[in-house]
């Protein structure tokens, strides 16, 4: 399904600006906020979108720029790259007896920045014509670029709201266990934007809390500008605050996990990390 809108003021893809924190309760507590935006993309309108603003652009340098390479690709081992984002979540969604074809897609996401970009996750929202949510996929990437999803359907549809426990299976953190579970709470974006993922040990026992909390704004040339200047380079400075707060968890000598360790505990990961030999 494609509903193709025909001039920007049809559009409804937005910007959130929004807070980030961390709150980290044992072993030891480490808490830490900032500031983000946040592009909220219809998968339909992001042509248009690149035709209309200036500071935009798919698969082409820009401040601002969606590239479909840096998001889901399939098949996993062969990656098809004459699809598009729509194309491959389409292809993911079958897996799971969802036709994707039919659905309105909204992709809550950052976008590449001058030429680089780190997604910590993104999420695909999946809606009927008539708004109604049908299913929600987490995309979540580690620094080795690294890739893993997160299914919810139906059945993890409480009111507005996805919720979900399930085993990570995943290098995120070297501070976190491949095998500790991700509690998803995850709002459907609105006027407000609220994302929760926590983390539980193997004990039952929450031991880190992360929210996502914002608001919407118009996503114009001028917007596009305005946040650009307001936190410039963001990719970057997201990449730098993951590594200058691992630093600080390290002086605080929070039990390390190599990202070698353990791989049979890293399962269907895309985009898996080869390292060059020489």
């Amino acid at each position: 399904m494609s509903h193709n809108p025909s001039s920007i003021s049809h559009l409804t893809s937005k910007i959130y600006t929004a807070k980030v924190m961390h709150h980290r309760l044992a072993p030891k507590k480490h808490t830490f906020w900032y500031n983000v935006y946040m592009f909220y993309i219809d998968l339909d309108e992001i042509d248009l979108l690149a035709k209309k603003l200036r500071w935009f652009s798919r698969n082409k340098f820009n401040l601002f720029s969606f590239r479909d390479s840096e998001h889901l690709q399939l098949p996993r081992n062969n990656p098809d790259s004459t699809k598009n984002t729509r194309q491959h979540l389409e292809s993911y969604l079958k897996g799971y007896g969802v036709d994707g074809t039919k659905l309105k897609i909204k992709l809550l996401t950052n976008l590449n920045v001058l030429g680089y970009n780190f997604n910590p996750v993104s999420f695909y929202f999946c809606f009927y014509e008539n708004e109604n949510p049908v299913c929600c996929v987490a995309e979540i990437s580690n620094t080795y670029r690294e890739m893993k999803l997160f299914f919810f359907g139906k059945e993890e549809l409480d009111g507005d709201r996805f919720k979900k426990i399930t085993t990570k299976y995943f290098y995120v953190s070297p501070f976190i266990d491949h095998d500790d579970s991700f509690d998803f709470n995850l709002k459907i974006p609105g006027e407000k934007l609220e994302i929760k993922i926590d983390d539980i040990d193997k004990n039952g026992k929450r031991f880190f809390i992360s929210t996502l909390l914002g608001s919407s704004k118009a996503l114009t040339n001028a917007s596009l500008l305005k946040y650009f200047f307001s936190i410039p380079f963001i990719p970057l400075q997201v990449m730098g605050m993951i590594h200058w707060q691992a630093f600080k968890l390290w002086m605080k000598k929070i039990p390390f996990h190599p990202k070698a360790k353990n791989p049979e505990l890293q399962r269907n990961v895309y985009k898996p990390y080869k390292p060059q030999t020489k």
